[in-house]
Parts: structure tokens; sequence; C-alpha cells
């Protein structure tokens, strides 16, 4: 039986059910895909059900945690343990403070591995790209640190088809991490994040929406259409639709779209990276799509169009500066990529448009 101290339960109860930015992002849990039969998955479902580290201590952060993270057993040799150390920068653990003092008197690493492809002096944040074949360890490590907050029932830690975005704070000490996203290298399903993750102790600061942001920042670049990996959590729904809205409803009332007299979901595609299915799932959640003569129309009059901005107010906290990102993308030798705009619009012409 873990022995993990008594009176926190109340606590991780209350912690479960504020409104948080961590987002879910869970394929098909169980299945022949995964190998697991059904006494792997009842093995697995008794050996997760009790948390195994009640606090970690992340820099200057005690955070409790929420769930179980198969963290190597060496860890926690006892079953559970009261509290796990965590450098900051290298995301190593450790069982004692005293171990972990050492490890700082000896660490000379003050930021992850990896390419800064963004840093903003004035937000004073910065965004690191790791590849997951090259940064194994860390990557790895950033697996379990998110277990502890992610309610997957299972958590896959070959890494090296995955690209890691990890978002730090800066400051004269250092780079500190509040969140991260991962996306795979080439995603059959247009995929631009497989998880995210934003720390509990730095939740409501709009960070998450950042992430978000950010990650759409990047498909631009790429010149592609993108999608978080399905199915979305309750959490990931509202998160995504909140920004899906917002975006389309600024995209709309911009001095580009405001004067023409048509206009395409595929040209709000074009202008903002969002899937067609997403977009199309939005405007009918915003009301802005009408059945007419057979067919389905967009129907924004600057009134609604107006009324329906106001509803969702700007996202506080910091916002992404696209003139920041200094990146490329990963050349990945694919013959064909369907999720390419230039795909999509070649798709789109030749079937023809709809307004």
């Amino acid at each position: 039986e873990a022995k993990l101290s008594s009176g926190r339960q109340d606590a991780v109860d209350m912690l479960k059910k504020r409104k948080r930015n961590t987002v879910e992002f869970v394929e098909e849990e169980y299945g022949e895909d995964n190998g697991m039969d059904e006494a792997s998955i009842r093995e697995h479902e008794e050996v997760t059900k009790v948390k195994n580290v009640n606090t970690l201590e992340l820099g200057r952060h005690l955070i409790d945690t929420w769930y179980f993270s198969p963290i190597p057993k060496e860890l926690y040799p006892e079953g559970g343990v009261d509290i796990l150390y965590m450098c900051e920068f290298s995301l190593n653990f450790f069982r004692t403070k005293r171990e972990l003092k050492r490890h700082y008197s000896r660490c000379k690493i003050r930021h992850p591995p990896g390419d800064e492809i963004y840093r903003d002096e004035e937000s004073k944040m910065a965004v690191f790209e790791l590849d997951g074949a090259k940064s194994k360890f860390y990557c790895q490590n950033l697996c379990y640190l998110a277990k502890f907050f992610l309610d997957h029932k299972t958590l896959h830690f070959d890494v090296d088809p995955f690209l890691f975005y990890v978002f730090c704070e800066l400051d004269e000490r250092g780079y500190h991490i509040f969140g991260f996203f991962s996306k795979e290298k080439f995603s059959e399903q247009g995929y631009n994040l497989a998880c995210i993750l934003t720390l509990p102790s730095y939740q409501r600061k709009g960070y998450g929406k950042f992430i978000i942001s950010f990650s759409y920042e990047l498909s631009k670049k790429e010149l592609k259409v993108g999608s978080p990996e399905k199915p979305l959590s309750d959490l990931g729904q509202i998160s995504y639709r909140s920004y899906w809205a917002r975006t389309l409803l600024e995209t709309l009332s911009s001095p580009e779209f405001k004067n023409i007299d048509q206009i395409s979901v595929m040209d709000l595609t074009s202008k903002t990276s969002i899937k067609t299915e997403d977009i199309m799932l939005t405007l009918n959640y915003l009301g802005l799509i009408k059945y007419l003569n057979g067919r389905h129309v967009l129907f924004i009059p600057p009134k609604v169009l107006e009324e329906k901005l106001n509803t969702f107010k700007k996202s506080r906290g910091p916002q992404v500066k696209p003139n920041l990102i200094h990146w490329a993308p990963l050349v990945v030798d694919v013959k064909k990529d369907k999720w390419s705009l230039k795909s999509k619009l070649r798709n789109t012409n030749s079937n023809g448009d709809t307004n």
C-alpha cells in the first residue's frame, strides 16, 4: 500500500474541480493496437489508481500532484513518497533535498536543451524546440512530469517521433519551465499538437491560450492547416472552442474580410490555419451558419459580428508575437502532404468552393 500523507485527498479533489488551462489529448486508450489484454489492463488500473507522489518540488514551487506517474521505481521504493524533488533546468528527479542541492552545485544548465525559437524580452518569455530523438532523457522526464497532472490511463515514452516545445519564464537565474506541448514530426491526421500542459503553479495567467496560439503560428509558418489530437477532453474542448471562436471573429472583423461580399470557409482556413472541420463546428456553435436554398452559407451581419465579438473578451496574459518566432519547419521525407495549404487549395479549386 502506498505510504502517502493523510489529509491531502480533499485538497486534491478540490484542485481537480478548479477551472484550469491544462488540456488533455487522449487517443484510444486500450485495444489491440497497444498490445494490452484484459488482464494487463486490470493490472495497470490497479497499480495506477493511487498516487505514488504527493508533492513535487520544482524550482521555487511546491506542487500537489493530481495523478499517478510511472516514474522509475527506485524513486519511490516503498510504494509512495510524500515529496519528490526535480531540477527545473535539467528535469532530473531526486529523492532528497540534499541530493537536489548537490546537483544544483554542479549543474551548469540554465535552460532546456534544443533551440531557442522565441524570446519576448517585454513579457520575459521564451520557447525552446526539442527533438525527442536528440534530447531523449529530457523529453522522457517531461512526459513523467506531465503524467502527474494529466489523466491518461496509458502513457507511451517513445519520444523519438515527437517534437517538444518547452515554454519558459526567464530571469537572471535562468529559464523556468511553465508548460509545453508536443507534436508528431509528421501526422497522417494533420494534428499540430499531441499533448499540452500548463503547470498548476502557472495556471490562470492565460498561458494555456498562449501555448495553443503558438501551435497555430507554427502551422502558419509551415503553410499547413492543423488541429489538436482527438478526442478532446471536456476542458480541452472549452479551451479550443474559445480560441477558435475568438480567432475567427477577429478575422471576420478585420479590414481584409470586413468589406468582402462572399467569404468561403477555405478563406478562413488559409488565414488562420485552423482545420476546416473545426471552423465549421465553431461557426455553427456561434450561430453564423444558415441553411439557404439547399446549401449552407455564412450569415454574418456586422451588428451580429460585433455582438459575438464582445462576448469573447480578449484573452488575458501574454500574446504571441509572430515576428519574434525564429524557426524553420522540420523537413520530412513525405511525397505528398495532404495538409499543406497548397494541397487544400488545389483540392478546393478542383471540387468547387463553399461560400
